[in-house]
């Protein structure tokens, strides 16, 4: 099924967790965050919302410097690099988490419009 543009009483807003997983890993002052579709007929709904523009609007408090997102589709994947998104890192920062280990929980929460007819396929 490929997704198509419903109008806006036929849609649900919904949290991108509810359509994939992540995996986040940190090097210095950069995170990778990658989001994997649950099922491919998510992924081109995913591809079309999930843009390195709402990734910046979703770590504004954040302030990275650049976000880039480079697309696997073989995986139904997309892999998200946040530059200047960890307070300098590790060893720079004073905050107390400044891994970015738990930054795909935060994208995870992304709110995403669906199909109002997925409501049953959705994970959670």
């Amino acid at each position: 099924m490929n997704h198509r543009p419903t109008p806006p009483g036929d849609s649900l807003s919904v949290p991108l967790h509810r359509l994939a997983h992540g995996r986040t890993g940190d090097k210095g002052d950069r995170s990778n965050i990658s989001v994997i579709a649950w099922e491919p007929d998510f992924w081109p709904l995913l591809l079309a919302q999930v843009t390195p523009e709402a990734v910046a609007a979703q770590f504004r408090h954040r302030q990275p410097q650049r976000v880039q997102r480079f697309v696997l589709p073989r995986l139904q994947a997309m892999n998200f690099v946040l530059d200047a998104a960890l307070d300098g890192g590790v060893n720079d920062s004073l905050n107390l988490d400044t891994h970015g280990k738990c930054l795909s929980y935060h994208l995870l929460d992304l709110p995403v419009q669906v199909p109002a007819d997925w409501a049953r396929r959705l994970r959670g």
